[in-house]
């Protein structure tokens, strides 16, 4: 379990959480959470994943639950103090195939970006690969549009209710029960969910790359770190 929970966590968790799980790029610590040390077996940490903190900037991640269980035995397995081998940084996180990784970019990435638009220089933006691997994955650490304190793409929504006009914000907070928007004076609305009703749409600039999140392998981010740092 803890082998599986280390391989799903690398891909779906650690670019904001730490390799470590000790914090990353906007993710808490997880190990000094209370919902993850009052956890057993994944139970607390399921709805969690499952369906986000969109308030706290955090996507919902299709994990099934026993990939959860895996991914709670994996973070269980770390030790809270002391030094330990969670803690020893690798030398260098460039070991993939950089051809490999342009084929890559040119099938999952290039209907989005250029290497001479967009993404120009991006190899020389980043002085550290970790970093770049990490904005790489989700801009902004998925952290920017939902909470709106990020500085990443903001999340916007429309809602249509059953009777009167649609109204646009920024995403604050949406659940099964409620969708939360901030309008363009500064004030904020709520609108109660029942199913399908109000109408509410979504509009996320980093939507493809949380759907790429659940699809990379190891090799793919290792070999598309390992381009993108060669684009000078």
């Amino acid at each position: 379990m803890v082998e599986r929970g280390k391989a799903l966590y690398g891909v779906n968790c650690s670019f904001c959480h730490g390799s470590d799980a000790r914090g990353g790029e906007g993710g808490p610590n997880l190990l000094r959470a209370q919902v993850v040390l009052d956890d057993q077996n994944g139970e607390l940490i399921l709805p969690i994943v499952q369906n986000g903190r969109p308030d706290r900037g955090m996507p919902p991640i299709n994990l099934t639950t026993a990939q959860v269980a895996d991914v709670a035995a994996f973070v269980h397995s770390f030790r809270v103090g002391g030094y330990d081998i969670s803690r020893m940084t690798p030398p260098t996180i460039l070991v993939g195939n950089a051809k490999a990784g342009e084929a890559y970019f040119k099938s999952a990435c290039a209907s989005c970006h250029s290497v001479t638009g967009d993404l120009k220089g991006i190899g020389a933006k980043y002085a550290d690969p970790k970093t770049l691997q990490n904005t790489m994955l989700l801009p902004g650490g998925g952290r920017g549009g939902r909470g709106g304190g990020g500085g990443g793409p903001v999340v916007t929504v429309s809602v249509t209710p059953a009777a009167g006009a649609k109204v646009d914000g920024r995403l604050v907070r949406i659940d099964d029960f409620i969708v939360t928007l901030a309008l363009a004076d500064g004030t904020q609305r709520t609108f109660r969910r029942d199913g399908d009703v109000p109408k509410v749409e979504l509009h996320d600039p980093l939507a493809k790359h949380r759907e790429l999140l659940g699809k990379y392998t190891d090799n793919d981010i290792h070999n598309l770190t390992a381009y993108l740092v060669t684009v000078k």
